[in-house]
């Protein structure tokens, strides 16, 4: 697992893990259990995850405290703040809506190392004066990331300014959204196509308001393919490690059915490069060993 700390007492702590917990199609690969302990088997071998589910819905509070009793001590979440906040109230007059969630949250709260709000695309900039009262509202005890999809978000003008701005003020994270892998794939099955519909075709642009970058990396269906869209991220996250930062990074397929894989690939490829670089080396990221796999080395 990622979490650990790596040999230098002044690296930061790096987290990988993918946007989702459950998915049927990683029995075998990642889940060694039956469902109820697939978040279990999840966090032994990744150190974060995005948690969607409550973007869409509040949870109950007794499956928050399943969550919790679910993952080790070092395990953290992200979680969403829910649609109705940031997509139907545009985070305008929901001061009770924000209070309901994190009332709900609070058995979880101590192992969520990051608390996403991740705004529709048409929040422009004539909404930032309401992202910026919104940010007053927070608690400032804890970390926050914000992710933006309207364009003008990403043409370096005085929009954009005043957002990084703000968010460096704030030391709010801007959630750096990478989509060049996915968007340069051609759109021959019906996995690429909706995740060309759906994720924002926009620039990468980096920001680092705090202590905890954040990295969603939407991948090529091609494993190879994703070399040359992640090399760059490969001395910004190792520069990061090296100043004492905890960067996150989110491995996303256009599917997600092979996300365990690619996130371990890609990882690898960070190790090894680090090493290079810092001779420091981090710790290892492993599937566990398919049941078939352990049958065949019994014989």
């Amino acid at each position: 697992m990622i979490e650990k700390q790596m040999t230098s007492a002044d690296t930061g702590i790096l987290r990988v893990g993918m946007a989702m917990w459950s998915h049927e199609q990683w029995r075998g690969s990642l889940y060694c259990g039956p469902r109820e302990q697939w978040l279990e088997d999840y966090a032994k071998v990744f150190s974060t995850v995005e948690g969607n589910t409550t973007f869409y819905a509040l949870p109950k509070i007794e499956s928050v405290r399943n969550w919790s009793r679910a993952v080790g001590p070092s395990f953290r979440f992200t979680f969403k703040l829910p649609k109705s906040i940031t997509h139907q109230a545009q985070l305008c007059h929901c001061q009770g809506l924000l209070s309901e969630f994190f009332a709900t949250m609070a058995p979880i709260a101590e192992q969520t190392s990051v608390w996403m709000i991740q705004l529709p695309k048409q929040f422009g900039p004539q909404q930032l004066p309401n992202l910026e009262s919104f940010l007053a509202q927070l608690p400032k005890d804890r970390t926050f990331g914000v992710e933006v999809r309207h364009p003008q978000f990403f043409t370096k003008g005085s929009a954009e300014q005043q957002l990084n701005q703000l968010l460096m003020a704030q030391k709010v994270e801007r959630i750096m959204m990478d989509t060049r892998a996915v968007f340069a794939a051609p759109a021959t099955t019906a996995a690429v196509v909706e995740a060309h519909a759906k994720k924002p075709h926009v620039p990468v642009h980096v920001l680092v308001a705090g202590q905890t970058p954040i990295i969603r990396f939407i991948a090529h269906p091609q494993m190879s393919a994703n070399d040359q869209f992640f090399r760059p991220w490969l001395a910004k996250l190792s520069i990061w490690l090296s100043n004492g930062l905890n960067p996150h990074l989110f491995i996303h397929t256009p599917d997600n059915v092979l996300a365990p894989q690619f996130a371990v690939y890609l990882y690898q490829q960070l190790a090894d490069f680090y090493q290079r670089e810092t001779n420091i080396v981090l710790p290892s990221l492993e599937l566990p060993e398919s049941p078939a796999a352990q049958q065949i080395d019994i014989f």
